[in-house]
């Protein structure tokens, strides 16, 4: 599968290995998006998480963290409300 964007790379081989080798480089941040499937594969590679939350129930949900894990704290640290009820929540590992 080719993507769209040019800066866009999908991966199938080993994410933790990749974000290790991504932290290892110099440049921005690394933002990854994929489901609690990958979450759970890099859980001890994230540093910070950004968790949106829509006040609607659509469901039983997408777990946050789809496949084991070990319990991991991280604190809040910024949140933004908007007036539609939608939060947006910042929390960096502990």
């Amino acid at each position: 599968m080719t993507p769209a964007d040019p800066e866009v790379e999908i991966v199938s081989d080993d994410p933790a290995a990749l974000v290790r080798d991504l932290k290892r480089q110099e440049g921005m941040d690394i933002w990854l998006a994929g489901g609690g499937k990958l979450a759970a594969a890099l859980l001890a590679e994230i540093d910070e998480l950004i968790i949106k939350r829509n006040p609607v129930v659509i469901g039983s949900g997408i777990p946050l963290f789809d496949g084991p894990f070990a319990p991991t704290g991280f604190q809040p640290t910024a949140r933004r409300d908007f007036d539609s009820g939608v939060s947006i929540v910042t929390c960096t590992r502990k």
